[in-house]
């Protein structure tokens, strides 16, 4: 099969790519421009599945390049991940959010309408798009109200919403995922969690004092591994059942966001670790308690979570102390 996945550059991009390459497909990634950032990906992806990658070069808000590039490449499936995916940016930067994750995700959509009807699209959605929906500690399941909390969520629950339409009008071969939080090596660094991880990852080496910069640990995640995540992705896509369909992915256990702090700071063997709260990491509009019901998900492909919170927490810190040295 021949995939094409937008966002290869990002956080869950390469290890997509891992997961691709080893069910011996053909991998297509769409990046911006032939900056050199394709080899970023190198920190997580092997030399032998880079060297089997095609780079294609177009923005998202560019529909006559992305038009081009479906006339030129037949594709059985497109993941779409590319986004502005940082919800305090969202707030600053409410019209480039919008036009990178509406605009740019309607041109994509509207290109393999007008090239490749038969080909299947996966949309990465978001946990976002709930908002407070589960601030009573329910499992959010899939059927509960959309009403974002910032300006991502919105974003997403747009392109969300619309593509409802089209398939359920019969217009595109689709299916939309909501992932729940998850972390893992790659995460960037300006998001919770990865952010603690790599300022912890500094003190290990000695480039930054014993003071942790923190924003709110005391609203509640469940969190999950990214490599959980995109397998669960890649099982969607080759699973017929699942289009038209909306799905939760989801961890099992909500967690306070002291808990993942605690333990990166245990994983660090450090001692004597002073948390100060940073006020740009602290969200006026903030999320209290997350924790999704996927069980579509989980019938559909019989998947269970191969990784657990422990393990994703320290090949985390070990990925920031390797960047670092």
């Amino acid at each position: 099969m021949k995939y094409l996945i937008t966002g290869i550059t990002g956080f869950a991009g390469p290890h997509l790519v891992n997961v691709l390459h080893n069910e011996g497909h053909e991998i297509y990634g769409l990046v911006r421009g032939s900056n050199g950032m394709e080899t970023d990906i190198l920190d997580i992806v092997s030399d032998e599945a880079f060297n089997k990658i095609t780079f294609l070069y177009s923005d998202l808000k560019n529909f006559r390049t992305l038009t081009n590039i479906f006339k030129k490449h037949k594709f059985d499936g497109v993941f779409h991940l590319a986004a502005q995916s940082h919800p305090p940016t969202s707030f600053t930067d409410p019209i480039g959010t919008f036009e990178t994750n509406v605009m740019g995700s309607v041109n994509l959509i509207q290109a393999i309408l007008d090239n490749q009807p038969d080909c299947k699209l996966m949309f990465c959605s978001s946990v976002e798009v709930y908002g407070n929906e589960g601030i009573d500690q329910r499992n959010i399941k899939e059927d509960n109200v959309i009403i974002p909390a910032n300006p991502y969520g919105a974003t997403k629950a747009a392109i969300d919403v619309y593509l409802q339409e089209r398939m359920k009008n019969k217009q595109i071969n689709a299916f939309i995922t909501r992932a729940f939080c998850h972390s893992g090596p790659r995460r960037g660094k300006t998001f919770s969690i990865s952010s603690d991880a790599y300022q912890i990852a500094r003190m290990m080496k000695g480039h930054q004092d014993k003071v942790l910069k923190i924003g709110n640990l005391e609203t509640t995640r469940v969190v999950m591994d990214v490599r959980d995540i995109v397998m669960g992705y890649y099982l969607l896509m080759i699973n017929e059942k699942s289009s038209g369909e909306v799905f939760n992915i989801s961890g099992d256990v909500p967690r306070k966001m002291r808990y993942y702090a605690d333990k990166l700071k245990e994983l660090s063997g450090l001692e004597g670790i002073e948390e100060v709260i940073e006020p740009k990491f602290w969200r006026e509009i903030d999320i209290d308690y997350q924790m999704g019901n996927d069980e579509k998900f989980r019938k559909l492909t019989g998947y269970q979570n191969k990784y657990d919170i422990d393990t994703t927490m320290k090949d985390l810190l070990d990925y920031w102390v390797k960047k670092i040295e």
